[in-house]
Formats: C-alpha cells, structure tokens, sequence
C-alpha cells in the first residue's frame, strides 16, 4: 500500500486527487494539508510514502516546504504539482530534491502514474515538459536571465511578481526584511529592472504567473 499525503490550498482539489488516487487499491491517501506549514508538520506525525504538493500555495510555499521537509528527511519523496508547465519552475522543484513534477494540465492517470513512480523511488516528469528541459539545457545561447537567480532568489523573485510585499515574503519564508530587500536588489540587478512592474512583466512572460 503507497500511502500518500495530499498538499494543495483549494479543498476541491484536494478532495479530486483523493477520489482519483483511492479508487486504485494499493494507493491510500492518509493526510491532506491546506498550506506548506501543515505539510512540515504532517510529514514528521504521518510518515507518508509520496507527497503530492502544489508549488503556488500562500504563505510557505511548496518550494519552501520541500526544502523544508527534504531538509529533516532527506529520504522524503515528494511529487511536485504546478498550474504551470514551464521549465524553470520544474527545474527549481527537482534540484530542491523534488522526485517528480507534473503540471495540473495532465491528464488524471499521469497523477497515478506520478505517484507510482515516485513511490518506488523513480523520477518523474510528463513526456512534453520532459522535452521542454532537454530542449532548455541544449539552448544555453537564449537562456533567460531568470535563470541565473539563485534558488531562494527566484522564489521571491516570483512572490514580488505575484504582488507579495518584502514584510510579507520576510514573514512567509523566516527571514528578515533586510534579507528579502538584498535579494531584490540582486534580482533587479540580474534582470536589469527598476520596478515591480517589470518584475511581474517578466514573470507573466515566462509563465510563472497568470496575466
């Protein structure tokens, strides 16, 4: 029996994974969590075989609790999910340690498929996104400078990008504002901006957040 623990902050769609995933008979789910905080702390009470966590939730994050959770048990094996298929998210979630991404967007058996996979500690990534990251690091020529933020960067990279305050980033990922205001002043130095306008701009182009 796989057991699974479900993060997403919509109830509808963790109740959705559920149905799909248990009418498989060696596949239970035994924890949900509503945010990346609730997922920290479930993992360390319930010990879940595969963790099925979306990326964009409030608060935390999925980013920030994979690294969380990767960080207390380097063994976990977490399936990351994204409302987006782009490269850069996927490439981010599997050098935190992810096992696993898959775009929303996929059909239902793939999310069966995922978790199949990751269980039995195999990596997974759908055909199409697959070739987008082959494709990717065969293109450094037009590589996007997006690129060249470092982890932490890019996750408040996207959070500014997505209308996040520097008090509230601080809050959501435990670091001081002074720190979140030394990655955004790197970050518009890497992608030669001035604003948060042309944060979101960039963000919005590269599919890392909806117009």
């Amino acid at each position: 029996m796989i057991r699974v623990m479900l993060v997403d902050d919509h109830a509808v769609v963790r109740m959705g994974f559920r149905l799909l995933l248990q009418a498989i008979p060696d596949l239970s789910v035994i924890a949900e969590a509503e945010s990346g905080e609730t997922a920290c702390k479930l993992y360390a009470e319930m010990s879940p075989d595969v963790v099925v966590m979306d990326i964009a939730m409030p608060g935390m994050g999925g980013l920030e609790a994979l690294r969380r959770i990767r960080a207390h048990h380097p063994g976990a094996r977490i399936l990351t999910l994204s409302a987006h298929d782009d490269v850069m998210h996927a490439r981010r979630s599997l050098t935190e340690g992810a096992l696993g991404f898959l775009s929303k967007r996929s059909a239902p058996e793939a999310l069966v498929e995922a978790v199949t996979a990751v269980a039995s500690g195999r990596r997974y990534i759908d055909a199409a996104l697959a070739q987008k990251l082959a494709l990717a690091e065969f293109d450094g020529a037009s590589k996007s400078p997006v690129e060249r933020l470092s982890e932490r960067e890019f996750e408040v990279f996207v959070r500014l990008a997505g209308g996040a305050t520097v008090q509230r980033i601080a809050q959501d990922l435990k670091l001081s504002t002074s720190t979140v205001g030394t990655h955004l002043y790197n970050i518009k130095q890497k992608l030669n901006v001035e604003n948060q306008s042309e944060l979101t701009l960039i963000a919005i182009r590269h599919g890392l957040i909806e117009a």
